[in-house]
């Protein structure tokens, strides 16, 4: 009868996270999965028996830690924080343009709009500062989800009591 309660509880404490989740994007399979490690982190802590349980419950913190920064995209972002450090902050706009769609509608433009008054030649280095910084923070964010997976797939089979 215990056992079945507790899969009760279970079930009900789920339920949040599935009912908010679908089945065409993979994040909702990830918050799912960093879900149950928050769930057998706290119960290694207050139930766990083995010696080295501290450490586990360290490591999947870690991991969920990890998935928080990988998936909420925390490196790849890092270059719009260092371009407005640096420049200001900026907006972006729709510019129209000259030209007419079939329907003689205007086509638009979207541009950054910089809050400082820089001229053509400092957006040009602005801008070239920006796709490089951008680059690199797509290779920062590549290796930060590598390493997620990586340090899961080294340290998930001791994650157990």
């Amino acid at each position: 009868m215990r056992r079945l309660f507790r899969r009760i509880k279970r079930v009900i404490d789920f339920l949040p996270i599935i009912w908010k989740g679908y089945d065409w994007d993979y994040r909702y399979a990830i918050e799912l999965f960093q879900y149950q490690l928050k769930r057998t982190a706290n119960e290694i802590e207050k139930n766990g028996y083995h010696l080295h349980k501290a450490n586990d419950v360290s490591r999947i913190r870690t991991a969920i830690d990890l998935m928080d920064k990988v998936y909420d995209e925390k490196y790849m972002l890092e270059y719009i924080e260092e371009i407005e450090r640096k420049y200001g902050k900026s907006e972006l706009e729709f510019k129209k343009l000259d030209t007419l769609d079939e329907n003689g509608d205007p086509y638009y433009e979207m541009v950054e709009v910089f809050k400082n008054n820089y001229t053509e030649e400092e957006l040009l280095i602005i801008y070239q500062e920006r796709d490089a910084l951008m680059w690199e923070s797509r290779a920062k964010q590549k290796k930060a989800h590598k390493l997620l997976w990586s340090y899961i797939e080294h340290n998930i089979q001791g994650w157990w009591d």
